[in-house]
């Protein structure tokens, strides 16, 4: 089943976007990386992934963004650096810039209203709750629950529990994709 990308998104990069079937882009998101959302994912209306065609998004299969999840794949460094855009043509101004792709692994998912700082990589199965700030370069446990500001561990996550439900899934899309 082909994916279902609104078409009040902008997507600045269309020629490095792929998003995998069955997945669902929402209104009002805002794409300005490369991009690679996996397979039954879905980032609801109102998201940011940003940073330049340089950097890296990706969203596992069996994935998801909570409305208004901020991704930042680059950001200014507000102490060291000028905080603008440098246009086109101006070269190397910015000596300080935190940047790094952002990729979560399958099975993740971020709470409504989070920011995710650049240069992380989320596991397998770990879940962010809803208002929490992920700094730049976090370690991240798989299979766990992390939420606050900055976030912290909160506790495992169910994987027997989840993985059941993946395989049923699985087992629906499968018939559905023998009845087509």
């Amino acid at each position: 089943m082909k994916p279902i990308i609104s078409q009040n998104c902008r997507i600045r990069h269309p020629e490095h976007f792929s998003v995998g079937e069955y997945s669902i882009i929402d209104d009002f998101c805002y794409f300005s990386t490369k991009v690679k959302i996996g397979k039954c994912s879905h980032i609801a209306s109102g998201c940011c992934v940003a940073g330049g065609k340089e950097r890296l998004f990706v969203l596992g299969d069996y994935s998801s963004l909570s409305s208004g999840v901020k991704i930042w794949c680059t950001s200014d460094d507000f102490t060291n650096d000028i905080v603008t855009i440098i246009p086109d043509g101006f070269g190397t101004i910015k000596n300080h810039l935190i940047t790094g792709d952002v990729i979560m692994g399958n099975f993740t998912a971020v709470g409504s209203n989070s920011v995710i700082m650049p240069n992380n990589a989320i596991p397998e199965g770990t879940v962010i709750g809803a208002l929490s700030f992920v700094p730049q370069n976090f370690k991240f446990k798989p299979w766990a629950v992390y939420a606050g500001i900055p976030i912290r561990f909160i506790k495992r996550r169910n994987k027997e529990s989840v993985m059941k439900q993946f395989e049923e899934l699985e087992k629906k899309i499968k018939i559905s994709s023998n009845n087509r």
